[in-house]
């Protein structure tokens, strides 16, 4: 192969292996796996959303835990992902519609549950990423709020 194929595959590569990062994201946060985040974040990451900032992998993972409650049905809709290649590095911007659902409550549960909660917000997700030896990672991310329905559930935060 030519040197202008071998370069537009390697940026159809790195096009498709960030927009999965992006979806994996996504489906992490849905299932609430956020221990599958350290495999998708730079150790240095950081984040800044409505729920907060965070720096390094381990607080980022802890934000995203204490903003997405188990028992609280939520889905990330992530589309319109745009990809900014440089080298090793890049930047993606991707909009997102974000369904809190109401929480899930146990029959005879000795703690009341939450009056049923419904929220959406539309939001723009700015990323920033590093191509690692295990592949292209999030160095930083952000939403930026668009517009919102409902009232957001906030989970109790650490003193």
């Amino acid at each position: 192969m030519n040197t202008t194929i071998d370069a537009t595959l390697r940026q159809l590569v790195d096009r498709n292996e960030i927009a999965d990062l992006v979806h994996r994201l996504g489906v992490v946060l849905d299932y609430g796996k956020f221990d599958d985040l350290r495999a998708l974040l730079t150790e240095d990451a950081s984040v800044r959303t409505p729920g907060g900032t965070a720096e390094g992998r381990e607080a980022v993972i802890a934000q995203a835990r204490r903003n997405h409650p188990p028992k609280q049905p939520i889905q990330h809709v992530i589309t319109n992902i745009l990809v900014d290649l440089n080298g090793a590095r890049a930047q993606a911007r991707a909009n997102l519609v974000v369904y809190f659902g109401p929480p899930a409550g146990t029959p005879n549960s000795p703690v009341p549950v939450a009056p049923p909660v419904e929220y959406t917000t539309g939001e723009v997700y700015q990323y920033e990423l590093v191509r690692t030896s295990e592949g292209w990672r999030f160095s930083r991310i952000q939403t930026t709020p668009v517009w919102r329905s409902g009232t957001p559930f906030r989970p109790p935060q650490p003193n």
